[in-house]
């Protein structure tokens, strides 16, 4: 079996979080359920949840699952060093609603590469989905102070705005991002999210 490459786990990761978090911002116009509220109240179907009827518990929870996160905090443990072991230790955490525990490990790995754009993503969607705006504003900002290009940040950060109600900063951060990258696929959403702010 062919060995993936960390690189493309990053950029998959990448992919998936800004995917995951531009949805989330879409919603941003409306009212957010209270926390803990999953919409549809559906299982999700990944490798935590598989198999399980109700929102997973220390009485559900199956032993693989429970073999498989110990294994992995025991990789990690004698491999401090190894971002990807972190990552995906912290990304198993996250999964299995441990976001609290994820976020202590991606911090680990920001401890040693600040400049990880995909981590900062990660981080700011936690923030972001426990309404911890504030952070969630602050780790894209570190992302723009590593890449002044990054459109998403840009465009989550106005999200951000109008999921407080600040319909003016909001406003004021989508024209900036029309107006410097009138040429990204994400100017078009920030055109039309300024019309729905309307």
């Amino acid at each position: 079996m062919k060995k993936i490459k960390p690189l493309y786990i990053y950029l998959i990761g990448i992919i998936l979080t800004v995917i995951i978090f531009y949805f989330i911002t879409q919603d941003s116009k409306q009212t957010n359920p209270a926390p803990g509220n999953i919409a549809g109240n559906q299982m999700p179907q990944d490798q935590v949840h598989k198999g399980l009827q109700q929102p997973p518990g220390a009485s559900n929870v199956m032993p693989e699952v429970l073999q498989k996160m110990e294994k992995m905090k025991a990789d990690v443990d004698s491999h401090p060093n190894d971002t990807l072991k972190v990552r995906e230790y912290a990304d198993f955490l996250a999964e299995a609603h441990q976001k609290d525990k994820a976020l202590k490990y991606y911090q680990k790995i920001l401890n040693i590469n600040p400049k990880r754009e995909d981590i900062l993503f990660t981080v700011a969607f936690i923030n972001y989905s426990n309404r911890n705006f504030a952070e969630a504003e602050k780790d894209l900002k570190l992302i723009l102070n590593i890449n002044r290009k990054n459109v998403q940040a840009y465009y989550n950060l106005g999200a951000i705005a109008a999921s407080q109600g600040d319909k003016v900063k909001a406003e004021q951060i989508w024209t900036k991002l029309i107006m410097e990258f009138p040429d990204s696929p994400l100017a078009q959403n920030a055109k039309e999210s300024i019309t729905q702010l309307k």
